[in-house]
This record gives structure tokens, sequence and C-alpha cells, in this order.
């Protein structure tokens, strides 16, 4: 186990500080868009993308790094879509359910520090928690956004007694 002062002055390989923003985010995200949330150049953003891209094809995991038109992304094989229909509710996807898990571990979370964290998707992906009673939507304070926490509902249907503290 790493001391505080060890902690403190670890630096991730650039690698594994764009794996980190690629899984956070759980979309795609541009070449310049990684850069500048990495805190570097672009050369080096695209050699770090590289090394990991090259990283998961030899661990032969089930993730990937994927390139589309709209950007990279940390992405489950499509060998491994099966699996993962038989293990979460089949009208969740998995964006969805990242931005669930981060509303229950980080709430009550403030809608525009959720974005923040989880990207623009969370405009689509709240009103649908909120239909479905897994999130309640209050109006913050100040007027102008909301505060989002998870329902008892949330805890009955995943079958959840508390959530850890962080």
């Amino acid at each position: 186990m790493r001391s505080t002062s060890e902690t403190d002055s670890f630096t991730p390989r650039l690698a594994a500080k764009l794996e980190a923003i690629l899984y956070v985010k759980a979309q795609p995200l541009s070449l310049n868009v990684l850069a500048e949330t990495a805190g570097c150049d672009r050369d080096a953003t695209e050699e770090a993308l590289i090394e990991l891209m090259q990283d998961y094809v030899q661990r032969d995991s089930a993730l990937e790094i994927a390139e589309t038109d709209a950007g990279y992304s940390l992405q489950l094989k499509e060998a491994f879509q099966p699996l993962v229909a038989t293990l979460i509710p089949t009208d969740l996807g998995v964006g969805i359910l990242r931005t669930l898990a981060a509303i229950a571990l980080k709430g009550p979370i403030a809608q525009p520090d959720l974005i923040e964290l989880r990207g623009s998707g969370v405009y689509q992906h709240v009103p649908e928690l909120v239909e479905r009673g897994f999130v309640q939507k209050r109006r913050s304070a100040n007027g102008r956004s909301y505060t989002l926490q998870v329902t008892d509902q949330f805890y009955q249907y995943f079958e959840v007694d508390q959530l850890p503290q962080i």
C-alpha cells in the first residue's frame, strides 16, 4: 500500500489517463477533446492512444478502444454482448446505467456536475431515469438547475440496502 506522500506524487502514464477518461465519459471522444481533458498535446495523445489500443489487443481483454466517426471510445467487444444481455436489465443500456451509478454514488448531485462527470448523454438519461422512478429531480436553490438523487425504488429494484460512502 502506498503512503500518502507516494500517492500524492504518483503520476499515471498518459495511456492510463486516457483509459480513465474514456471509461468515465462512456461516449466517443475526439482526439482534440481527449488531449484537452488529459492536459497534453494532440501528438502525445495520439501516441498514447495507439499504445492503449495495442495494450488491449495484447491482453485479449473483453474491452477494446474503438475508433468511430464520433471519436474514440472504450467499449465491450461485440462477442461479449450476449453475456451482457443476461446480466443487466435489457431495457437499460450501459450508458444510462453508468449515469445511474454516478447519481447513486455521488448523490445528491447537481445536474451540471453530473454532466461534467458523464457528458452530454445525461440530458437523455435523466428524464428516462426519472420516468422509471429510479431518480428524483429537484430544482436547486438557485432555481437554474436540478439536484438529482436515487429513490427508494432504485434501492428496491437493484436490491441494495445502502451504498458505500465515498
